[in-house]
């Protein structure tokens, strides 16, 4: 059976500086690549946490004004700190934490664009 090895999550932005700056202050993601479609029609912005090869991709479309459906907002990307404490402290000084779970010890913080991140402590991945 051929391997295959996870690559990147993909996400649709409005204003992809706000987001760019978002996921930098909220998470400490950096870009790693930038495509630039003909005349900028489209910008796909690649952005990783420098420990692998797994990124998110912002993708920027020119021409879209409204905000895009997120149905339910069912699915959700997840990312795990070491330090969950200065993680909770850093994201109620954004206010960006739109629900916790404190029987589960997680809680989700939410991008520019409505989109749910969950932030899930180190320890219980392991």
């Amino acid at each position: 059976m051929t391997a295959f090895k996870f690559n990147h999550n993909n996400i649709n932005v409005l204003d992809l500086e706000k987001s760019l700056d978002f996921y930098r202050k909220a998470l400490g993601l950096k870009e790693v690549k930038r495509i630039e479609g003909a005349e900028k029609s489209f910008i796909l912005v690649y952005l990783g946490d420098g420990s692998g090869g797994h990124t998110l991709e912002l993708t920027w479309l020119r021409d879209r004004k409204e905000p895009y459906n997120l149905g339910e907002n069912e699915f959700h990307i997840a990312f795990t700190t070491a330090d969950f404490e200065a993680a909770h402290k850093l994201h109620e000084n954004l206010g960006c934490i739109c629900f916790e779970n404190h029987e589960m010890n997680i809680y989700f913080i939410v991008d520019p664009d409505g989109y749910w991140l969950e932030i899930v402590p180190e320890s219980m991945m392991k």
